[in-house]
């Protein structure tokens, strides 16, 4: 294939599969092009190019003409809300291709009408389609209707699960708080003529707030080394939202002193970890998780290597991983945004991420990365100084003798994996980012295949062991390993 480097199509065969793009050789298959066609629509817009292979060998469409005619109808047949994306047809090396431009419907969630709306609505998660459920398609109604899920009302709770107390620790004397100061925080809300808590307003500063929502809460770990495998000290906070800054923060502290000098634990110096930008990433955490979303709390995790902040939901639909380190934001939860800004929390609209960013460069650590994983959104903060979190009486990886180090990692490398799927299903390739490992290692690929005949972990598409969309999840034998491992560390 030889094309002009200043060729579009050229650029874009040279571009990896992604939120939005990907290629196929034919048409043939409906069912999986017609998810893809439904998930750009739904998360970014996108381009799908057919005649193409997988390894970017243009091989052209037969009969151009009639398939794009096919392709229209099957759009128009197969998707509701109607979508009318735009087909084009381009020459390369005399080869005809087909492509679909896709843009952010305003019409969203659209849906493979065979599957109905619960079952047949996907979104685009990195280079494949996810199916979503019910609160993310709430979200995606919420998104074309501009309101946001932390100001609808709660009305079966009364002005009497709010914590008072709470929101004046907050906000302290600057403000009078009485209920026309937290309608305008939309911290309440009139509902059928009563006065009742927003969802936010509870989220912030609900009495019971994790009988509502049990995923609204931080879970902090320290592990030693570089994986999640044996933890050495965690915590659960459970506090107004707030306070949960300096809460997790304070734990972060607790393991970044490095000197022995305990007296001098406040010194500026002494610290060797980035704070300002790891508040920044924990406030936008909280600020941001997708608390409809239910299966795990936000989460801390103080590797040797880097810290990890883990936060409930994707990306919001038209937002993409490029666009939002380049500073383009908007707001999940309006409410407390709201008044994490009214505390000062909050410095500027939209430019958090970019300051992460900056402040990273300036210090000389490695880029940030942000991932969509499952359906969460990590971002990993890489430190300039490595933590040693050994025992005593073992061993660090750099004292280990090449022999050691290799029987440890075939012995630890099926425990990974296990570890990696706790929380969702997850492909080969997310499997291996979670991990930080190459997408096409043998050791993982074997350990893969280990746990699939032990019956620990099994195929999502078992009738498809070979799909590109093939991902994989625990079995109940897997979930019982991975359990009766966590209660063992507990015990030592």
């Amino acid at each position: 294939m030889t094309l002009a480097n200043d060729n579009p199509i050229a650029l874009l065969l040279q571009e990896p599969e992604g939120k939005r793009l990907e290629f196929k050789r034919d048409a043939r298959s409906p069912r999986p092009w017609l998810k893809s066609i439904v998930a750009f629509a739904n998360s970014a817009g996108g381009r799908l190019v057919f005649g193409v292979t997988d390894d970017r060998q243009v091989v052209g469409i037969e009969n151009p003409l009639d398939e794009e005619e096919r392709l229209a109808n099957l759009i128009a047949d197969s998707i509701a809300p109607r979508l009318v994306p735009n087909i084009e047809m381009t020459t390369v090396d005399a080869k005809t291709l087909l492509m679909i431009e896709v843009f952010l419907s305003g019409a969203r969630p659209h849906f493979i009408k065979a599957e109905g709306m619960e079952g047949g609505t996907y979104v685009r998660l990195g280079s494949t389609n996810r199916q979503a459920d019910a609160a993310l398609i709430g979200e995606l109604k919420r998104s074309v209707n501009g309101g946001s899920f932390d100001e609808l009302p709660m009305p079966s709770l009364t002005l009497e699960d709010l914590d008072r107390a709470a929101i004046i620790q907050a906000f302290g004397t600057q403000r009078i708080l009485d209920d026309q100061a937290l309608l305008s925080l939309k911290l309440i809300s009139h509902d059928q003529g009563r006065m009742v808590p927003t969802r936010g307003g509870i989220l912030l500063f609900g009495k019971d707030r994790t009988q509502h929502f049990s995923d609204a809460w931080v879970q902090c770990g320290r592990f030693y080394g570089r994986e999640k495998l044996d933890i050495l000290d965690h915590a659960e906070i459970i506090a107004p939202l707030p306070q949960t800054v300096d809460q997790v923060i304070l734990f972060l502290q607790k393991h970044a002193y490095r000197g022995a000098d305990l007296s001098a634990i406040r010194r500026k110096d002494r610290w060797s970890i980035p704070l300002s930008i790891l508040r920044e990433a924990i406030i936008n955490a909280l600020v941001h998780g997708d608390y409809a979303q239910r299966g795990a709390p936000i989460r801390v995790v103080f590797l040797d290597n880097r810290i990890e902040i883990e936060s409930p939901g994707i990306l919001l639909p038209g937002l993409t991983i490029d666009e939002i380190k380049q500073g383009t934001s908007r707001i999940r939860n309006h409410v407390i945004a709201r008044v994490f800004r009214e505390l000062h929390l909050i410095e500027q609209w939209g430019t958090g991420v970019r300051r992460i960013f900056a402040e990273a460069k300036a210090e000389g650590l490695p880029e940030p990365i942000i991932e969509e994983i499952g359906m969460r959104l990590r971002l990993t903060i890489y430190l300039a100084v490595e933590h040693r979190s050994t025992r005593s009486g073992e061993h660090t990886a750099a004292q280990q003798e090449p022999g050691d180090q290799s029987r440890d990692q075939s012995r630890d490398q099926s425990v990974r994996v296990l570890q990696s799927l706790s929380d969702s299903e997850l492909s080969a390739s997310e499997i291996a980012r979670s991990l930080d490992m190459p997408k096409k290692s043998g050791a993982l690929k074997r350990a893969i295949k280990a746990l699939l005949e032990e019956g620990m972990v099994e195929y999502t598409l078992p009738d498809k062991p070979n799909s590109r969309l093939q991902t994989y999840r625990l079995t109940e034998k897997g979930f019982k390993a991975i359990t009766e491992k966590s209660a063992k560390k507990e015990q030592t």
